[in-house]
């Protein structure tokens, strides 16, 4: 459609109700930035920002029949004159009180549903998942996760929280500051934010989206207004605390960090490659600089009040990250052997020898305990049989410790 006759259409529509029903029409306008996002990504903004332009001129400021409008979206974009002229605007933020408790389910409202549903037993998941958004002065959890969570829990009382922003966000925003963090502040100020803690960042919530993704100061900005973090406490000016708002959105960081590491490892195939023989060779101080080097280079995604087992599972998925992209390797991760299920078996047909990794998370920093108690489990549980049944004839087994950012690695020869 032509700009002009579409722009002509919304007024003529406007003048209609008017006409037919005798009052002067509302006009709702659902996240009117998303075209300005698509055409910042296609490279026909400007050309866009014109348009709008033009388009809120007719509608909303030369509209005799239009009574009120109200636009949601997520960037307030005041710096690119798409409405200029408009001068009796009032513009709302995630920072305002006002209606702050109208953004979002409140906490009393979400148990009232839940109990409506013969839910109130998955309160806490629920409260953990989607909870969390702080608009004005108000916690308020996500609508659109709660009513589809509840209606999941209706059909299956049994069913895990499941992340609804895939679904509805390509989660851009969050790979883009996630490759443009670096080695710096940025990457450790991401750490914290995955371990629950809470930054303080200078926020401009009038950023144009040629601004957005020219520095990694401006990606804090973005971060904010789009949802993927939210503010704690009352803001100082322009200075915001900010927090990763629920386990929802924290899943979203972690998978984003995970797959960049992934694509990491791709591209650095000597260090692949130097990993992987040492572990052949029964080389655990091997083993231990390059995962070093590994943990070293990746963003933590450690949770500190998560429980023991799951800090586990953050290096758990750092090895299998990396054995993944071996060619010829069988890498079996959580699978049946002995008398218990072994972190990962590995089998490399060709040169008939097998590998059994036990990974322990050193909560008191003592690596060296943390990999015998490893050992020891791997030996008492016979972890290494599955690989003798399926023709081994050598297998490894490694203890590996970890204690944030650092390793150590012992090996053994299965008896």
């Amino acid at each position: 459609m032509e700009e002009g006759v579409l722009c002509h259409s919304l007024k003529l529509m406007t003048q209609l109700l008017q006409k037919h029903f005798g009052r002067q029409a509302i006009l709702l306008i659902d996240e009117y930035d998303v075209p300005l996002v698509k055409a910042f990504e296609y490279g026909y903004y400007d050309k866009m920002v014109l348009f709008i332009r033009n388009l809120f001129e007719q509608t909303l400021k030369t509209n005799d029949s239009l009574q009120f409008a109200v636009l949601t979206g997520c960037m307030r974009i005041s710096k690119e004159s798409i409405f200029t002229g408009l001068n009796n605007l009032k513009v709302l933020s995630a920072a305002d009180v006002r209606f702050d408790e109208y953004f979002g389910f409140t906490d009393r409202e979400v148990e009232e549903l839940l109990e409506y549903y013969g839910l109130s037993s998955q309160y806490r998941m629920v409260k953990e998942w989607y909870d969390g958004y702080q608009f004005g002065h108000v916690e308020v959890y996500c609508p659109w996760d709660v009513i589809n969570y509840c209606d999941l829990l209706r059909a299956d009382p049994d069913a895990q929280p499941q992340n609804y922003w895939s679904n509805t966000s390509s989660n851009d925003a969050v790979r883009r500051f996630l490759q443009n963090a670096g080695k710096g502040s940025a990457k450790r100020e991401i750490e914290r934010l995955v371990a629950g803690e809470i930054i303080t960042k200078e926020i401009h919530q009038e950023l144009t989206y040629k601004d957005m993704y020219r520095s990694v100061e401006n990606l804090w900005s973005l971060l904010f207004t789009t949802g993927y973090l939210t503010q704690r406490g009352r803001p100082d000016g322009n200075l915001f605390h900010l927090a990763i708002p629920n386990m929802e959105i924290r899943t979203i960081f972690t998978s984003q960090i995970m797959e960049l590491f992934k694509e990491n490892i791709q591209k650095d195939g000597e260090t692949l490659h130097c990993f992987c023989n040492a572990l052949q060779n029964g080389d655990a101080k091997g083993v231990e600089t390059y995962f070093g080097a590994y943990l070293k280079k990746t963003i933590s995604i450690r949770d500190t009040s998560a429980r023991k087992e799951m800090k586990e599972n953050f290096y758990h998925g750092i090895l299998i990250g990396i054995l993944g992209f071996k060619d010829g390797w069988d890498v079996s991760s959580n699978r049946e052997s002995g008398d218990g299920y072994t972190d990962l078996l590995i089998e490399i047909e060709e040169e008939g020898t097998g590998i059994v990794i036990e990974v322990k998370y050193a909560h008191d920093g003592n690596l060296e305990a943390g990999c015998k108690k490893a050992l020891e489990q791997i030996q008492k549980k016979q972890y290494g049989e599955a690989l003798y049944d399926e023709g081994m004839e050598k297998v490894l087994s490694y203890g590996i410790a970890c204690y944030k950012k650092r390793c150590k690695v012992m090996v053994a020869e299965a008896g």
